[in-house]
Protein backbone atom coordinates (compact mmCIF):
# COMPACT_ATOMS: atom_id res chain seq x y z
CA UNK A 1 0.00 0.00 0.00
CA UNK A 2 1.14 3.62 -0.54
CA UNK A 3 3.09 5.34 2.25
CA UNK A 4 1.72 8.84 1.56
CA UNK A 5 -0.97 10.11 3.92
CA UNK A 6 -3.66 12.22 2.28
CA UNK A 7 -5.63 14.64 4.42
CA UNK A 8 -8.72 16.88 4.21
CA UNK A 9 -10.65 18.93 6.74
CA UNK A 10 -14.07 20.50 7.12
CA UNK A 11 -15.64 22.88 9.64
CA UNK A 12 -19.41 22.50 9.91
CA UNK A 13 -21.70 25.04 11.57
CA UNK A 14 -24.29 23.29 13.77
CA UNK A 15 -26.63 24.33 16.57
CA UNK A 16 -25.35 21.58 18.87
CA UNK A 17 -21.93 20.41 17.65
CA UNK A 18 -21.16 18.32 20.76
CA UNK A 19 -24.35 16.29 20.32
CA UNK A 20 -23.48 15.38 16.75
CA UNK A 21 -19.86 14.64 17.65
CA UNK A 22 -21.03 12.07 20.19
CA UNK A 23 -23.51 10.59 17.72
CA UNK A 24 -20.68 10.08 15.23
CA UNK A 25 -18.41 8.48 17.83
CA UNK A 26 -21.22 6.21 19.04
CA UNK A 27 -22.04 5.11 15.51
CA UNK A 28 -18.49 4.38 14.38
CA UNK A 29 -17.67 2.48 17.59
CA UNK A 30 -19.70 -0.36 16.05
CA UNK A 31 -17.46 -0.43 12.97
CA UNK A 32 -13.95 0.51 14.07
CA UNK A 33 -11.69 1.83 16.82
CA UNK A 34 -12.96 4.94 18.60
CA UNK A 35 -11.19 6.94 21.28
CA UNK A 36 -12.76 9.84 23.16
CA UNK A 37 -11.28 12.93 24.73
CA UNK A 38 -12.68 16.12 26.12
CA UNK A 39 -14.50 17.94 23.29
CA UNK A 40 -13.36 15.45 20.68
CA UNK A 41 -12.26 12.00 19.62
CA UNK A 42 -10.73 9.85 16.88
CA UNK A 43 -12.13 7.18 14.58
CA UNK A 44 -10.04 4.42 13.03
CA UNK A 45 -11.52 2.36 10.17
CA UNK A 46 -9.96 -0.11 7.76
CA UNK A 47 -9.57 2.54 5.07
CA UNK A 48 -8.49 5.56 7.12
CA UNK A 49 -8.92 7.60 10.28
CA UNK A 50 -10.48 10.85 11.42
CA UNK A 51 -10.07 13.39 14.18
CA UNK A 52 -13.20 15.16 15.45
CA UNK A 53 -13.62 18.15 17.74
CA UNK A 54 -16.46 20.46 18.71
CA UNK A 55 -16.78 23.95 20.08
CA UNK A 56 -19.84 26.07 20.75
CA UNK A 57 -20.50 26.84 17.09
CA UNK A 58 -19.11 24.10 14.88
CA UNK A 59 -17.97 20.52 14.39
CA UNK A 60 -14.46 20.15 12.96
CA UNK A 61 -13.46 17.05 11.01
CA UNK A 62 -10.05 15.97 9.73
CA UNK A 63 -10.00 12.86 7.56
CA UNK A 64 -6.93 10.87 6.55
CA UNK A 65 -6.34 8.01 4.13
CA UNK A 66 -3.35 6.09 2.80
CA UNK A 67 -4.55 6.62 -0.76
CA UNK A 68 -7.20 8.52 -2.70
CA UNK A 69 -9.79 5.79 -2.19
CA UNK A 70 -9.24 5.61 1.57
CA UNK A 71 -9.50 9.39 1.97
CA UNK A 72 -12.61 9.54 -0.23
CA UNK A 73 -14.26 6.78 1.83
CA UNK A 74 -13.54 8.64 5.08
CA UNK A 75 -14.93 11.94 3.77
CA UNK A 76 -17.97 10.15 2.35
CA UNK A 77 -18.69 8.25 5.58
CA UNK A 78 -18.32 11.29 7.83
CA UNK A 79 -20.37 13.61 5.62
CA UNK A 80 -23.10 11.05 5.09
CA UNK A 81 -23.63 10.56 8.81
CA UNK A 82 -23.38 14.23 9.73
CA UNK A 83 -26.10 14.97 7.19
CA UNK A 84 -28.18 12.06 8.51
CA UNK A 85 -27.88 13.07 12.17
CA UNK A 86 -28.41 16.79 11.42
CA UNK A 87 -30.94 16.38 8.62
CA UNK A 88 -33.30 19.02 10.02
CA UNK A 89 -30.48 21.62 9.84
CA UNK A 90 -29.18 20.60 6.39
CA UNK A 91 -25.66 21.93 7.13
CA UNK A 92 -23.26 22.77 4.34
CA UNK A 93 -20.10 20.64 4.28
CA UNK A 94 -17.08 21.83 2.28
CA UNK A 95 -13.84 19.84 2.44
CA UNK A 96 -10.46 21.52 2.03
CA UNK A 97 -7.21 19.72 1.27
CA UNK A 98 -6.67 16.56 -0.75
CA UNK A 99 -9.35 15.08 -2.98
CA UNK A 100 -10.72 16.61 -6.17
CA UNK A 101 -14.25 17.97 -6.56
CA UNK A 102 -16.07 17.48 -9.85
CA UNK A 103 -14.10 14.44 -11.03
CA UNK A 104 -15.22 10.81 -10.96
CA UNK A 105 -14.67 9.23 -7.53
CA UNK A 106 -11.25 7.61 -7.05
CA UNK A 107 -13.08 4.40 -6.14
CA UNK A 108 -14.92 4.34 -9.50
CA UNK A 109 -13.93 2.41 -12.63
CA UNK A 110 -15.63 2.22 -16.02
CA UNK A 111 -15.72 -1.45 -17.04
CA UNK A 112 -16.60 -3.35 -20.22
CA UNK A 113 -18.10 -6.79 -20.46
CA UNK A 114 -15.71 -9.42 -21.82
CA UNK A 115 -18.01 -12.45 -21.61
CA UNK A 116 -20.79 -14.02 -19.53
CA UNK A 117 -21.56 -17.68 -18.85
CA UNK A 118 -23.36 -19.91 -16.39
CA UNK A 119 -21.34 -21.65 -13.66
CA UNK A 120 -24.47 -23.41 -12.34
CA UNK A 121 -28.18 -23.34 -13.26
CA UNK A 122 -28.79 -20.31 -11.03
CA UNK A 123 -25.39 -18.57 -11.05
CA UNK A 124 -24.00 -16.53 -13.95
CA UNK A 125 -20.42 -15.28 -14.16
CA UNK A 126 -19.67 -12.01 -15.95
CA UNK A 127 -16.07 -11.09 -16.74
CA UNK A 128 -15.35 -7.37 -16.85
CA UNK A 129 -12.28 -5.49 -18.03
CA UNK A 130 -11.06 -2.06 -16.91
CA UNK A 131 -8.00 -0.02 -16.02
CA UNK A 132 -6.06 0.46 -12.79
CA UNK A 133 -7.66 -2.34 -10.74
CA UNK A 134 -4.85 -2.95 -8.24
CA UNK A 135 -6.74 -1.07 -5.48
CA UNK A 136 -9.58 -3.60 -5.77
CA UNK A 137 -7.30 -6.43 -4.60
CA UNK A 138 -7.52 -5.38 -0.94
CA UNK A 139 -9.79 -3.47 1.38
CA UNK A 140 -12.95 -5.56 1.01
CA UNK A 141 -14.56 -8.29 -1.06
CA UNK A 142 -17.46 -6.32 -2.50
CA UNK A 143 -18.17 -3.76 -5.20
CA UNK A 144 -21.19 -1.84 -6.43
CA UNK A 145 -22.06 -2.38 -10.07
CA UNK A 146 -23.74 0.62 -11.67
CA UNK A 147 -26.10 -0.37 -14.48
CA UNK A 148 -26.82 2.40 -16.98
CA UNK A 149 -30.23 2.83 -18.63
CA UNK A 150 -30.90 0.70 -21.67
CA UNK A 151 -29.94 2.32 -24.95
CA UNK A 152 -27.38 4.74 -23.47
CA UNK A 153 -24.16 4.49 -25.49
CA UNK A 154 -22.07 6.59 -23.08
CA UNK A 155 -23.48 6.67 -19.54
CA UNK A 156 -23.11 9.63 -17.21
CA UNK A 157 -21.11 8.50 -14.19
CA UNK A 158 -21.04 10.04 -10.68
CA UNK A 159 -18.69 12.88 -9.77
CA UNK A 160 -17.46 13.98 -6.34
CA UNK A 161 -19.34 16.82 -4.67
CA UNK A 162 -17.93 19.47 -2.34
CA UNK A 163 -19.35 17.62 0.70
CA UNK A 164 -17.34 14.47 -0.08
CA UNK A 165 -20.29 12.49 -1.38
CA UNK A 166 -20.78 11.40 -4.99
CA UNK A 167 -23.29 13.37 -7.05
CA UNK A 168 -25.37 10.91 -9.02
CA UNK A 169 -26.98 11.41 -12.45
CA UNK A 170 -30.75 11.70 -12.36
CA UNK A 171 -33.67 11.49 -14.76
CA UNK A 172 -33.00 9.57 -17.94
CA UNK A 173 -29.35 9.05 -16.93
CA UNK A 174 -30.13 7.51 -13.53
CA UNK A 175 -28.03 4.46 -12.68
CA UNK A 176 -29.17 1.30 -10.89
CA UNK A 177 -26.72 0.13 -8.21
CA UNK A 178 -26.36 -3.37 -6.76
CA UNK A 179 -23.71 -4.92 -4.51
CA UNK A 180 -21.74 -7.98 -5.64
CA UNK A 181 -18.58 -9.86 -4.72
CA UNK A 182 -15.47 -9.92 -6.85
CA UNK A 183 -15.12 -13.68 -7.30
CA UNK A 184 -11.73 -13.37 -9.00
CA UNK A 185 -9.46 -10.45 -9.83
CA UNK A 186 -6.47 -10.31 -12.16
CA UNK A 187 -5.19 -6.76 -11.88
CA UNK A 188 -2.39 -7.35 -14.38
CA UNK A 189 -4.94 -8.31 -17.05
CA UNK A 190 -7.39 -5.69 -15.83
CA UNK A 191 -10.15 -8.24 -15.32
CA UNK A 192 -12.61 -9.22 -12.61
CA UNK A 193 -15.17 -12.03 -12.45
CA UNK A 194 -18.54 -11.22 -10.86
CA UNK A 195 -20.88 -14.11 -10.02
CA UNK A 196 -24.57 -13.16 -9.95
CA UNK A 197 -27.43 -15.28 -8.63
CA UNK A 198 -30.24 -15.39 -11.17
CA UNK A 199 -33.57 -14.15 -9.74
CA UNK A 200 -36.62 -13.50 -11.90
CA UNK A 201 -36.87 -9.87 -12.93
CA UNK A 202 -34.17 -8.33 -10.73
CA UNK A 203 -31.95 -5.67 -12.38
CA UNK A 204 -28.73 -7.59 -11.77
CA UNK A 205 -30.15 -10.84 -13.10
CA UNK A 206 -31.49 -9.20 -16.23
CA UNK A 207 -28.20 -7.46 -16.84
CA UNK A 208 -26.17 -10.67 -16.34
CA UNK A 209 -28.44 -12.64 -18.67
CA UNK A 210 -28.30 -10.00 -21.41
CA UNK A 211 -24.73 -8.70 -21.02
CA UNK A 212 -22.86 -8.62 -24.32
CA UNK A 213 -19.13 -8.12 -24.97
CA UNK A 214 -18.36 -4.42 -25.03
CA UNK A 215 -21.30 -3.34 -22.83
CA UNK A 216 -20.37 -0.62 -20.33
CA UNK A 217 -20.99 -0.85 -16.59
CA UNK A 218 -19.70 1.22 -13.68
CA UNK A 219 -17.93 -0.30 -10.68
CA UNK A 220 -17.18 1.30 -7.31
CA UNK A 221 -15.30 -0.20 -4.40
CA UNK A 222 -13.87 -2.14 -2.80
CA UNK A 223 -15.71 -2.45 0.50
CA UNK A 224 -17.68 -4.75 2.73
CA UNK A 225 -14.95 -6.12 4.95
CA UNK A 226 -13.01 -9.37 4.90
CA UNK A 227 -11.97 -12.18 7.21
CA UNK A 228 -9.51 -11.54 10.01
CA UNK A 229 -6.40 -13.51 10.89
CA UNK A 230 -7.18 -16.78 12.67
CA UNK A 231 -6.23 -20.45 12.94
CA UNK A 232 -9.80 -21.77 12.65
CA UNK A 233 -12.59 -20.34 10.50
CA UNK A 234 -16.30 -20.86 10.13
CA UNK A 235 -17.68 -19.65 6.79
CA UNK A 236 -21.44 -19.80 6.29
CA UNK A 237 -23.86 -18.47 3.70
CA UNK A 238 -26.49 -19.07 1.08
CA UNK A 239 -25.85 -18.90 -2.67
CA UNK A 240 -25.53 -15.11 -2.57
CA UNK A 241 -22.46 -15.56 -0.35
CA UNK A 242 -21.00 -18.39 -2.42
CA UNK A 243 -18.73 -16.08 -4.50
CA UNK A 244 -17.28 -14.55 -1.33
CA UNK A 245 -16.79 -17.93 0.34
CA UNK A 246 -15.06 -19.26 -2.77
CA UNK A 247 -12.72 -16.29 -2.92
CA UNK A 248 -11.93 -16.44 0.81
CA UNK A 249 -11.11 -20.15 0.66
CA UNK A 250 -8.64 -19.65 -2.17
CA UNK A 251 -6.65 -17.17 -0.06
CA UNK A 252 -6.54 -18.94 3.29
CA UNK A 253 -3.20 -20.54 4.26
CA UNK A 254 -2.71 -24.31 4.17
CA UNK A 255 -2.33 -24.42 7.96
CA UNK A 256 -5.83 -23.03 8.57
CA UNK A 257 -8.74 -25.26 9.57
CA UNK A 258 -12.01 -24.22 7.95
CA UNK A 259 -15.62 -25.28 8.49
CA UNK A 260 -17.97 -24.28 5.65
CA UNK A 261 -21.77 -24.50 5.57
CA UNK A 262 -23.53 -23.37 2.38
CA UNK A 263 -27.27 -23.35 1.68
CA UNK A 264 -28.38 -23.81 -1.94
CA UNK A 265 -31.47 -25.05 -3.76
CA UNK A 266 -30.14 -28.52 -4.64
CA UNK A 267 -27.09 -30.48 -5.79
CA UNK A 268 -27.04 -28.73 -9.17
CA UNK A 269 -26.07 -25.46 -7.44
CA UNK A 270 -23.04 -26.92 -5.69
CA UNK A 271 -19.67 -25.73 -6.99
CA UNK A 272 -16.15 -27.11 -6.89
CA UNK A 273 -14.35 -24.94 -4.35
CA UNK A 274 -10.56 -24.73 -4.33
CA UNK A 275 -8.77 -24.59 -0.99
CA UNK A 276 -5.28 -25.37 0.28
CA UNK A 277 -6.50 -25.42 3.88
CA UNK A 278 -8.10 -28.25 5.81
CA UNK A 279 -11.78 -28.14 4.82
CA UNK A 280 -14.98 -29.45 6.44
CA UNK A 281 -17.62 -28.59 3.81
CA UNK A 282 -21.34 -29.37 4.02
CA UNK A 283 -23.92 -28.32 1.43
CA UNK A 284 -27.43 -27.67 2.74
CA UNK A 285 -30.28 -28.23 0.27
CA UNK A 286 -33.59 -26.37 0.47
CA UNK A 287 -35.12 -28.95 -1.89
CA UNK A 288 -37.95 -26.80 -3.15
CA UNK A 289 -38.42 -24.48 -0.16
CA UNK A 290 -38.22 -20.81 -1.08
CA UNK A 291 -34.93 -19.06 -0.33
CA UNK A 292 -35.08 -17.16 2.95
CA UNK A 293 -37.82 -19.36 4.47
CA UNK A 294 -35.80 -22.10 6.18
CA UNK A 295 -33.62 -22.38 9.28
CA UNK A 296 -31.11 -24.65 7.56
CA UNK A 297 -28.17 -22.27 7.84
CA UNK A 298 -28.63 -20.99 11.43
CA UNK A 299 -29.23 -24.54 12.65
CA UNK A 300 -26.11 -25.81 10.88
CA UNK A 301 -24.02 -22.99 12.36
CA UNK A 302 -25.37 -23.69 15.85
CA UNK A 303 -24.27 -27.34 15.59
CA UNK A 304 -20.63 -26.51 14.76
CA UNK A 305 -18.22 -27.24 17.61
CA UNK A 306 -15.85 -24.34 18.20
CA UNK A 307 -12.24 -24.94 19.31
CA UNK A 308 -11.16 -23.25 22.53
CA UNK A 309 -7.37 -23.17 22.21
CA UNK A 310 -6.84 -21.33 18.88
CA UNK A 311 -7.77 -18.04 17.25
CA UNK A 312 -11.21 -18.24 15.64
CA UNK A 313 -13.06 -16.15 13.07
CA UNK A 314 -16.65 -16.47 11.87
CA UNK A 315 -17.76 -15.04 8.53
CA UNK A 316 -21.37 -15.32 7.33
CA UNK A 317 -23.50 -13.74 4.60
CA UNK A 318 -27.15 -14.61 4.09
CA UNK A 319 -30.80 -13.51 4.18
CA UNK A 320 -31.78 -11.02 6.91
CA UNK A 321 -33.61 -13.46 9.20
CA UNK A 322 -30.76 -15.98 9.10
CA UNK A 323 -28.28 -13.13 9.59
CA UNK A 324 -29.99 -12.04 12.81
CA UNK A 325 -30.01 -15.58 14.17
CA UNK A 326 -26.36 -16.27 13.32
CA UNK A 327 -25.15 -12.92 14.62
CA UNK A 328 -27.01 -13.47 17.87
CA UNK A 329 -25.46 -16.93 18.18
CA UNK A 330 -21.86 -15.83 17.69
CA UNK A 331 -22.19 -12.77 19.91
CA UNK A 332 -24.32 -14.10 22.76
CA UNK A 333 -23.76 -17.84 22.72
CA UNK A 334 -20.16 -17.97 21.47
CA UNK A 335 -19.19 -14.61 23.06
CA UNK A 336 -17.05 -13.60 20.08
CA UNK A 337 -15.54 -10.12 20.10
CA UNK A 338 -16.14 -7.66 17.26
CA UNK A 339 -12.78 -8.46 15.67
CA UNK A 340 -13.54 -12.21 15.71
CA UNK A 341 -16.55 -12.21 13.41
CA UNK A 342 -18.21 -10.55 10.44
CA UNK A 343 -21.85 -11.52 9.93
CA UNK A 344 -23.79 -9.58 7.30
CA UNK A 345 -27.20 -9.54 5.66
CA UNK A 346 -26.84 -9.87 1.88
CA UNK A 347 -30.54 -9.59 1.16
CA UNK A 348 -33.99 -9.53 2.77
CA UNK A 349 -36.92 -11.60 1.66
CA UNK A 350 -39.64 -9.40 0.15
CA UNK A 351 -37.28 -6.45 -0.41
CA UNK A 352 -35.50 -5.61 -3.65
CA UNK A 353 -31.90 -4.45 -3.70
Amino acid sequence: MPDTILRASARIALTNPALHLNKLLDHFSEHGDVTRRREGGTIGLTYGKADLSADGESLSLTAEGEDETGLAYMKYALANHVLEFARTERPRIVWEGDGAVGSVPPFFREMRVVESRNVSPRMRRVTLRGNNLARFQYGGLHVHLLFPPNGIAQPRWPVMGEDGRPEWPEGGDKLVSRVYTIRKIDAARGEVDIDIVIHDGTPGSQWALNAMPGDLVGMTGPGGGDVGEADWYLLAGDETALPAIGRILERLPAAAKVVVRIEVEDEADEQNLTAACGLDLVWLHRSGAAAGTTDLLPEAVAKVAFPTDVRVFVWAGCEFSAFKSIRNHVRKERKLAREEHLVVSYWRRGHEG
